[in-house]
């Protein structure tokens, strides 16, 4: 058995799950792994995305968690790389994700671009050139 080796797995707070669950999977193809509903029918979900793991959870206020919609600015983007950004990105605009920069060779040596999706997470979808 091999050692076990850590990895991040990013939290999105959101103002409904349920909701950001559904916009995932038609905006990335997101498969649903996991998903615990409590009695208060707060969400706790974890999905896939071309590989990558990330967890969708309702706000929680009593704990500080709150989605970026509800706050000023935001402290985290999430870089998502797949081996065809255009076409990730194409079915993300068609789903409703707003475009800040469109998905293009950029200088820094990725083809990348950048938008927010209707929960105010900040995506910058791409691949290493």
């Amino acid at each position: 058995m091999e050692p076990f080796k850590a990895y991040i797995i990013p939290t999105l707070t959101v103002n409904n799950a349920a909701a950001a669950l559904e916009f995932y999977k038609k905006a990335f193809g997101a498969i649903e792994l996991m998903k615990n509903v409590g009695d208060d029918g707060d969400i706790v979900a974890e999905i896939m995305i071309d590989g990558a793991r990330v967890v969708v959870a309702d706000e929680a206020p009593g704990h500080g968690n709150l989605g970026p919609d509800k706050q000023s600015s935001i402290s985290v983007r999430i870089g998502l790389m797949v081996t065809d950004p255009d076409a990730i990105a194409e079915r993300a605009i068609a789903a409703g994700i707003k475009v800040v920069y469109p998905v293009d060779d950029q200088d820094y040596g990725y083809r990348l671009g950048h938008f927010i999706d209707p929960f105010g997470h900040h995506w910058e979808i791409g691949r290493p050139l």
